[in-house]
């Protein structure tokens, strides 16, 4: 049974995701899966567990926490929605498969490639030159189509919304503007959170040692949690990124990929930082 600390510790992280989230267009994946991990292991669920119930109720949070962000950015006319119904209804149902192979494979094997994929396209983002104002983003709907199979893929994969490898994508190869990546990339996870969802809900159903209150690889006390206090502070985090200028929400969001980065591989363990 999950005691009072570690209740309030879901609930802060649940205030840090939401204000994450419509911030920078993430899902809170970075803040969200160690925290729940942490709860999960220390109140002496199986590690192998633990990661894929993290995996799976992270996806559950990002639902309404990006529903609640794409309304938000939406008001602000910064949502493509064209773009991201396509990415997104793509990426469900790769989403889906990523949940499948996740639910075979070890965690820490996944955490540590995603790690450096993450890290890749920080430095990609930070060197590359950013779309001049006047350009457009492509209408090329086929384009969405085939970006949303893989970042799709990486969300099930993972246990993640996708906004951190979303918005790069976005700005550097689809010419989105920043703020429209961001805006779109929370639409784009409402789909691809679902199709996660359903699939670490089916591959956990069964299986022994599941925490109370599970669904499969999802824990609704967990999730209550951490949503409740995600939702409202999504709106707060949206208020914010559109009275910082674009090239300081770039950078922002590239100190939060790095970060992401050397959590997912490990490197605060290594060096014993407890970050």
């Amino acid at each position: 049974m999950i005691g009072l600390p570690f209740i309030i510790a879901l609930l802060i992280t649940g205030i840090g995701v939401g204000f994450a989230s419509g911030l920078l267009g993430v899902g809170g994946c970075f803040i969200m899966i160690p925290v729940q991990y942490w709860v999960l292991t220390a109140t002496g669920i199986d590690p192998t567990i633990a990661i894929r119930v993290a995996f799976g109720t992270n996806l559950l949070v990002v639902l309404p926490t990006a529903l609640s962000g794409a309304i938000g950015h939406t008001r602000k006319g910064a949502v493509l929605w064209r773009a991201g119904i396509v990415l997104g209804v793509t990426g469900a149902f790769s989403s889906l498969l990523g949940g499948y192979v996740a639910a075979h494979l070890p965690g820490r094997i996944l955490t540590t490639i995603f790690g450096l994929a993450i890290l890749a396209g920080a430095v990609r983002m930070l060197t590359a030159k950013p779309p001049k104002i006047t350009e457009e983003p492509t209408k090329n709907l086929f384009t969405y189509f085939l970006w949303g199979l893989p970042l799709g893929f990486a969300c099930g994969l993972i246990g993640i919304g996708g906004g951190v490898l979303m918005v790069p994508v976005m700005v550097v190869i689809l010419k989105f503007r920043m703020h429209q990546a961001v805006g779109t990339s929370t639409a784009m996870m409402i789909f691809t959170s679902i199709g996660g969802v359903t699939s670490y809900i089916i591959e956990g159903l069964g299986v022994s040692g599941l925490p109370e209150y599970s669904i499969g690889y999802v824990n609704l006390l967990q999730w209550i949690l951490l949503a409740g206090t995600s939702v409202p502070m999504a709106q707060v985090g949206v208020r914010t990124a559109h009275r910082l200028p674009a090239k300081q929400l770039r950078y922002v969001f590239i100190a939060v990929m790095v970060y992401m980065g050397l959590k997912m591989i490990g490197v605060f363990s290594w060096l014993h930082l407890p970050i």
